[in-house]
């Protein structure tokens, strides 16, 4: 996400929760939502990251910097200097989760990010897909290796009818 910083063009850049700011300088990104009033293209001229304020090709004033306000900055993967990055939740994907009360849930397959509060989508043979809030009063334990301890809160899945099985 972009916002003005000054009035010689340069803008404030935060990269997306969980993520790392991976701007750097040469990188061609795209800005989006795209405009009829600049390039969809540009090129990131200077990166201060202590500030995470960027300076991009064509974008040399304040106006132009507030015309880019809101948008967000896309870069090709290939550009990107990712490395050994782990990305958010990389550990957590594939996990098996265990309820205290209902055993075996089946793995996570996503994470949702809210603003309340991440969710887990857990997919399993018992109980189909299950959507558990990773708060505090849900999660027990979450070891380095294995099994994912939770404690389910009553209505987040039908115990009476698993899947696969008649009621």
């Amino acid at each position: 996400m972009v916002s003005p910083h000054g009035t010689k063009g340069e803008v404030s850049v935060a990269p997306l929760r969980g993520l790392p700011f991976l701007l750097r300088d040469g990188m061609t990104v795209a800005l989006t939502p795209p405009s009829l009033s600049r390039d969809r293209f540009c090129t990131v001229e200077r990166v201060n990251d202590q500030a995470a304020l960027v300076a991009f090709s064509g974008i040399d004033n304040l106006d132009r910097a507030e015309s880019i306000a809101g948008c967000y900055v896309l870069a090709r993967e290939d550009e990107l200097e990712l490395g050994a990055l782990e990305l958010p939740f990389d550990d957590l994907i594939g996990r098996e989760v265990h309820d205290e009360r209902y055993g075996a849930l089946g793995k996570i397959v996503e994470v949702l990010e809210t603003p309340a509060n991440n969710v887990w989508v857990i997919e399993g043979a018992s109980y189909g897909e299950v959507l558990i809030p990773a708060i505090e009063q849900v999660v027990l334990d979450i070891p380095d290796e294995g099994g994912i301890r939770v404690h389910i809160m009553d209505g987040l899945i039908d115990c009476a009818a698993p899947t696969g099985e008649e009621t």
